[in-house]
């Protein structure tokens, strides 16, 4: 248990300027534009009119209380969207991370350095795993949640200046403190469909001498054209072919887009959300996310993630080129 600890802590060393400065420099430039633009509203907008769904409502006296809470609500319950361009950039330096991990101390041979250590090489790669699917996401939901408070209060205090006061219907708002919650709630998920990228991305790490890059990417999609290919030359003979949609879908696109949190929500029925009209409700968008792990293909991809990581396990205990 020490002996991973200190593995996890040398991955942070390594990479803190990408787990943790890159997402905190986004989260400034976000609050900086973002709350530049809330509070130029506030100082140079008409502080006695406020717009609301094509309505003019004059300060705080013409406001309706049942409007106000309905605004608190929805700020209460969708205040951690704003922290999406966070998880975008989560998953591009997850992807270049995996890439690397087992690439770059093969190029530079500080594999031999790490290698007379009494270190394992299961522990050194499942290391590098948990930093890529636990302790990178973690930075990040704790940045992006603090990122949305600040603009959230922000924006309250803007809201206050044209007569509009949020702050208490929104502190009563159980959603404003369950949030956070529900944003780690959905780790297990990400987990599971992240693994099958994690996994190759690994993989090609551990074996591709150079152009690590091309070979993961190469690799998928070059195979999917010639299989489109077969199917082409083969259509006026064969009555079988290739399901082209589904090996793109479910494999390629599971390949390599695996770290992009939400993509389980393509397998949603979008019909289940069409009556959220008053803010976001997480628990139904949770309960829904989780219905996806019934279909066997997740625990498939996510078994195949697992058997790539021990694959990279082997291979690196013999791989030490330059």
């Amino acid at each position: 248990m020490k002996t991973m600890k200190w593995l996890l802590r040398r991955e942070l060393w390594e990479h803190k300027g990408a787990f943790f400065w890159a997402p905190l420099v986004i989260a400034a430039a976000m609050v900086i534009l973002m709350g530049g633009g809330f509070a130029y509203s506030m100082a140079f907008g008409d502080a006695t009119n406020f717009q609301w769904q094509g309505q003019n409502v004059v300060s705080i006296q013409g406001f309706p209380q049942d409007l106000r809470y309905k605004i608190a609500h929805v700020a209460a319950t969708g205040y951690l969207g704003v922290a999406a361009p966070l998880f975008m950039v989560l998953a591009v330096v997850v992807f270049f991370y995996c890439l690397a991990a087992l690439h770059d101390d093969r190029r530079d041979r500080s594999i031999l350095f790490w290698k007379s250590l009494p270190l394992s090489d299961r522990d050194t790669v499942l290391s590098k795993v948990i930093t890529a699917l636990c302790v990178a996401p973690l930075i990040t939901i704790a940045i992006g949640v603090a990122t949305s408070l600040v603009l959230l209060l922000i924006g309250m205090i803007a809201a206050a200046g044209k007569g509009l006061n949020l702050f208490a219907p929104v502190l009563m708002e159980p959603s404003l403190y369950l949030s956070p919650l529900y944003l780690l709630a959905f780790l297990p998920l990400y987990i599971l469909w992240a693994l099958p990228t994690v996994g190759w991305l690994l993989l090609v790490s551990s074996w591709a001498k150079s152009k690590v890059f091309l070979w993961a990417v190469g690799i998928p999609l070059v195979s999917l054209l010639l299989l489109f290919w077969l199917n082409f030359m083969i259509s006026p003979v064969a009555p079988m072919q290739f399901d082209i949609d589904f090996i793109g879908e479910q494999i390629v696109a599971r390949m390599l887009g695996g770290l992009m949190p939400g993509v389980w929500l393509s397998e949603v029925d979008g019909s289940s959300f069409s009556h959220m009209k008053n803010g976001l409700d997480a628990m139904l968008v949770l309960g829904e996310s989780y219905r996806t792990l019934a279909k066997p293909g997740v625990w498939l991809g996510a078994l195949a993630g697992a058997g790539m990581i021990y694959a990279a396990m082997r291979l690196r205990r013999w791989r030490d080129e330059g």
